[in-house]
């Protein structure tokens, strides 16, 4: 299932950059998505580059009733952005990999930041699959209304994080 989600932020790629980068933005992104339980990792690399990994414990509400038993009493979610350095202006292209722990459920893809001088555009498209015979297309629809739903939360306290946090230097 082919998966595409776009947000558009009132900050230049620059700022947006270095929020993506804050193991304390990171954080706030994952408890706003309903974890249970969390943890982040933020690794800087040459040029700006960094890598982003978060494991987060989700509670199963947002699962469909009948296809809970698939998936147990929580979701295990491991997510892996690799943004590399700037490229033109500020702009920058990644990839993305999430997977669900205990479930062949994976989504691969990339990760876009494209702006101007005041604003910037977050995209993340990708591939989802979900290796279960029979019932893969309905666990692919409930995990891809999840992972929605998770950027829509990011969105939202991206553009609180903005608001609140003063622009500094590239990550």
């Amino acid at each position: 299932m082919h998966l595409r989600v776009s947000f558009s932020l009132a900050a230049p790629p620059s700022d947006v950059a270095r929020m993506l980068a804050d193991p304390l933005y990171v954080d706030a992104k994952v408890r706003a998505s309903g974890a249970i339980e969390q943890q982040v990792d933020v690794v800087p690399a040459d040029g700006g580059a960094f890598t982003v990994t978060t494991r987060r414990a989700l509670p199963t509400d947002q699962i469909p009733t009948n296809m809970r038993p698939f998936v147990g009493a929580q979701i295990d979610v491991r997510q892996v952005e690799a943004w590399e350095a700037p490229s033109t202006g500020d702009d920058r292209q990644g990839t993305v990999v999430v997977e669900v722990a205990g479930a062949p459920v994976r989504l691969t893809g990339s990760i876009r930041l494209l702006g101007t001088a005041d604003s910037s555009t977050v995209t993340y498209e990708g591939e989802l699959k979900a290796a279960i015979p029979l019932f893969a297309g309905a666990v692919e629809e409930a995990a891809a209304a999840a992972i929605q739903t998770a950027l829509r939360s990011e969105e939202d306290v991206a553009r609180r994080w903005l608001e609140d946090h003063e622009p500094g230097s590239q990550p």
